[in-house]
């Protein structure tokens, strides 16, 4: 199990169409992955479950990831956040 913590930069934070992005790019991998943040986490392959926590810019988020390409996964997802989804 891998965890990273990242701040959201882009400007509408993690909703609609970059959270779109988040979970297709979540659903890649073969392992399992949630956000978290506070004291909630919700799967990340999951619309509902990412957009339900209102994610904004500026706000910091853990990204948890278990599984065969756990490691891959975290690398492609923080990637993702840090190029303001434009993968």
């Amino acid at each position: 199990m891998l965890s990273k913590t990242i701040v959201v930069q882009n400007q509408v934070g993690l909703h609609a169409r970059p959270a779109t992005f988040f979970i297709q790019k979540s659903n890649e991998f073969k392992s399992s992955i949630w956000v978290e943040k506070d004291d909630r986490r919700v799967n990340a392959k999951s619309l509902l479950g990412v957009l339900s926590l209102g994610i904004t810019k500026g706000m910091e988020i853990t990204i948890i990831t278990d599984g065969t390409d756990e490691k891959e996964a975290i690398e492609a997802l923080e990637k993702l956040i840090e190029s303001n989804f434009s993968d």
